[in-house]
């Protein structure tokens, strides 16, 4: 008997929701899948919120259109598998995040797109909230995909590495010894500076294919001093956003250099220090050799400079693509949010102390019943 659920992921980009189908009857089946534009204006708007940190009163008009922009995504995906909503466990939504603090007082993560909300509007239970528990049990509530990771792509044949090129960059390891913990932290920035260069400079949501970035040289008493950053050097475990890594940390940073760069070298510099701590971080991880492997999702992975950079900083290690393995790279975070949906109607924890710092592993999110 099939068990369908949905999955729904909106990143750090802030520029759509994706959707994805699943059925975990057998196997992990990607069914049918779409991607719902967010609105220029809405996603202004969501981004004025993250920089101001003006939450949670100024959001409830945005909490709803994001809401509103779910559902439409829920309904197009369900039109894609020509599938009824009463078919549907569940919709697991990871919402928006527009503030995640897990250190502070009080420790919290903030996302719009109210689960209840959504739920009672689709007419599915909806599960949201992933993070809270986590952060609750002391944990950072963050990456959380490190667990379907795991149940992708662990090998008993090798040590493997999955990195996720969103706006942060992630890293999970996966030993091949099955007595091994997974571990996995935020390494720094992905594509959220390097975006958020471009379009102060340019106008572009990203530099598409790093062909800007290809342009520039690395300016490297810029990149020394970017990667002297404090969470760089932190031992995890460590989660960031957009809250660490922005337009004012690039702005700092430039200021401190004192001597005017031209924009495209500020662009070479961003893509190599998405390499550079990337590389950090995998010397950082606890196995006592390279993994033999790198397996590349999230938009990042279609930058084709970034990759380049990539394999250089990491001195040859093979590095590929999700989609040489039968997962779709563009689709496996939004896939992530419908297992851990399915997880939490199973009561089965799903966040990994050894990745997040947790006292105890936990059931991740809050379900809302269809009403």
């Amino acid at each position: 008997m099939a068990r369908l659920f949905i999955g729904l992921m909106s990143g750090t980009s802030v520029d759509a929701i994706d959707a994805v189908l699943m059925d975990f009857s057998a196997s992990d089946r990607l069914i049918a899948h779409f991607s719902q534009p967010i609105d220029p204006e809405l996603k202004s708007e969501i981004n004025r919120v993250i920089a101001a940190r003006a939450w949670p009163q100024d959001t409830a008009t945005l909490d709803q259109r994001l809401v509103e922009a779910s559902v439409q995504a829920i309904h197009r995906v369900l039109e894609e598998a020509s599938i009824r909503a009463d078919q549907i466990e569940a919709v697991g939504s990871h919402g928006q995040t527009v503030f995640h603090d897990p250190e502070g007082a009080p420790p919290v993560s903030i996302q719009l797109g109210n689960a209840r909300e959504i739920a009672r509007t689709a007419g599915i239970p909806t599960v949201g909230n992933f993070r809270q528990a986590d952060i609750d049990a002391g944990g950072q509530g963050a990456p959380l995909a490190c667990a379907y990771h795991a149940r992708l792509f662990r090998s008993r044949n090798e040590d493997r590495a999955v990195l996720n090129l969103g706006g942060i960059a992630n890293l999970t390891f996966l030993p091949s010894d099955p007595s091994l913990d997974v571990t996995g932290f935020d390494t720094g920035p992905a594509n959220t500076l390097s975006d958020a260069w471009i379009q102060h400079c340019q106008g572009p949501d990203f530099d598409h294919d790093g062909e800007w970035a290809k342009s520039g040289t690395v300016n490297r008493n810029l990149l020394d001093q970017m990667l002297e950053d404090p969470y760089i050097e932190r031992s995890p475990p460590k989660s960031a956003g957009r809250e660490t890594f922005n337009l004012t940390w690039l702005r700092t940073r430039l200021a401190r250099h004192g001597t005017p760069l031209a924009h495209e070298d500020v662009q070479a510099t961003l893509v190599e220090l998405t390499a550079r701590s990337v590389a950090l971080g995998m010397q950082a991880h606890p196995g006592s050799s390279a993994p033999a492997r790198v397996l590349l999702c999230g938009g990042g992975s279609n930058n084709a400079y970034l990759v380049s950079r990539l394999e250089h900083a990491m001195a040859g290690l093979p590095v590929e693509r999700t989609d040489a393995h039968g997962v779709p790279s563009k689709w496996l975070e939004a896939m992530t949010f419908a297992w851990l949906a399915k997880q939490a109607l199973d009561g089965e924890p799903a966040n990994l102390p050894s990745v997040t710092g947790a006292r105890r592993a936990v059931v991740l999110g809050e379900v809302h019943r269809a009403k």
